[in-house]
């Protein structure tokens, strides 16, 4: 397992951008971010992770029906959410656990 490395935003990109970050935590407003702010690296950070966890809360949506793998995979959803805004709104750049390596994959 490789060391994580600590990303810091800019504070005037954080200042700029907190709330679009936040939003990109919610479902298919994760594209706001990813759209709207594409010169800004922290919205795009956030959006890009709001992307994978709107794509995994689709996955927990399907295996839903599956009593105990649903059960699951939505409490990871939730918990992943509340992460993800949390770090969002107090500037930080921490990546997901599971699903972050996967975000940063993504170019856009």
């Amino acid at each position: 397992m490789e060391p994580q490395i600590k990303k810091i935003p800019e504070q005037k990109d954080f200042e700029d951008n907190k709330i679009i970050a936040v939003i990109g935590y919610l479902g298919v407003l994760c594209l706001v971010p990813l759209l709207g702010r594409q010169n800004s690296p922290y919205a795009k950070f956030h959006g890009k992770q709001g992307l994978v966890l709107c794509l995994l809360w689709l996955v927990t949506w399907v295996l839903g029906w599956f009593p105990l793998l649903g059960l699951v995979l939505w409490i990871a959803s939730i918990i992943l959410t509340v992460v993800g805004i949390s770090n969002a709104y107090q500037g930080k750049m921490d990546e997901l656990p599971i699903i972050g390596k996967y975000a940063e994959k993504i170019k856009i």
